[in-house]
């Protein structure tokens, strides 16, 4: 990086990039919603993460939704490093 760059990290996002995750669709048997968790999940801290599964189930979109081998949101994140607290979130928003 230019040292007349500065750097920027944790700049907070607006709600309204945080919904074009909903946007998102799969290119294989994963369903719809799967698919949007999972790139929220990649493309999101875990704040902004916890304010797009309010959007989320707003928009009617399934905690539940799995892939092509029967796998959910937390069973295809739960071996990751910072899965606990993203499988905690999903836990509290499926009430």
């Amino acid at each position: 990086m230019r040292k007349d760059k500065k750097q920027v990290i944790g700049d907070e996002i607006g709600d309204e990039q945080i919904k074009l995750f909903l946007d998102f669709e799969p290119v294989d048997a994963t369903s719809p919603s799967l698919h949007k968790l999972i790139k929220a999940y990649r493309g999101l801290r875990i704040d902004d993460f916890e304010r797009f599964l309010a959007f989320f189930v707003e928009a009617g979109f399934d905690l539940d939704g799995k892939d092509e081998h029967g796998n959910d949101f937390v069973a295809v994140i739960k071996d990751q490093r910072n899965a606990a607290e993203y499988i905690e979130l999903i836990a509290k928003a499926r009430g």
